[in-house]
């Protein structure tokens, strides 16, 4: 049977953000269904909540996993809720997952920090969306650039989104995933800050750190995401 994918963007941005993705699995002939979680995308009228965050990921999942084995794929937000999904006491269909820009705790000192810093920028002219757009510039491709924001932003469920992940046990989650597990970030993330601890307790995981790459390790080296996607992909095919 065909290895179905399961993509689940991150903060802030939409489904959009795996086109590159999207062309690349369907391209190899992977059906691929890209999810917009709650407050985000085509939902942005709604509030943004983990319950329905991980019932959106669930959905899909199931969905996919009548029609074949699944690789789950998240990135940043997306990816530390599919960790939590991924490690649920009831294990779900999951054949494998690609866990992307999600090597971090979420809480203490680092959330709050990150937090504060959202927050202002959110209090600048325009919501601080002017000096994203700088930084895209500077450090996406041209094929990629316009991806992130193509589904809109949703500035206003980011606070709500990124408090509600305090309660996410993650640590356990990884304990529990019984499944081959990739960690994809860039060198230059800010959220590697606990990958070596991810990587210890989980127990059928690799990592994979791109170099000359931040956060947005799926957009700024779609070919080296890709080639990750596909080594997963083969690795399921041939299990």
């Amino acid at each position: 049977m065909v290895v179905q994918v399961v993509l689940v963007h991150g903060i802030r941005t939409s489904s959009t953000m795996w086109r590159a993705q999207t062309a690349y699995l369907e391209a190899r002939g992977n059906p691929v269904t890209a999810v917009d979680l709650p407050g985000h995308g085509t939902r942005m009228g709604e509030t943004f909540t983990l319950e329905g965050a991980i019932d959106t990921v669930d959905a899909a999942v199931r969905a996919a996993a009548g029609r074949g084995p699944v690789l789950l794929v998240g990135h940043s937000m997306g990816g530390l809720v599919s960790i939590e999904y991924a490690g649920a006491p009831e294990r779900p269909p999951i054949a494998g997952f690609v866990a992307a820009s999600c090597t971090a705790v979420p809480r203490g000192v680092g959330l709050t920090a990150y937090r504060f810093l959202a927050r202002g920028l959110d209090r600048l002219p325009g919501r601080g969306q002017w000096l994203a757009d700088r930084v895209l510039d500077r450090t996406l491709p041209p094929e990629t650039r316009f991806d992130f924001g193509a589904g809109g932003y949703a500035y206003d469920m980011q606070d709500v989104a990124l408090r509600s992940l305090s309660v996410l046990d993650l640590l356990t989650a990884l304990h529990r995933i019984d499944a081959p597990m990739w960690f994809v970030n860039g060198q230059y993330d800010q959220l590697r800050v606990n990958e070596k601890l991810f990587l210890g307790i989980a127990r059928h995981a690799e990592l994979v750190v791109v170099p000359r790459t931040t956060h947005l390790v799926t957009a700024m080296r779609p070919d080296v995401f890709n080639a990750v996607l596909n080594v997963a992909l083969t690795t399921l095919e041939r299990t």
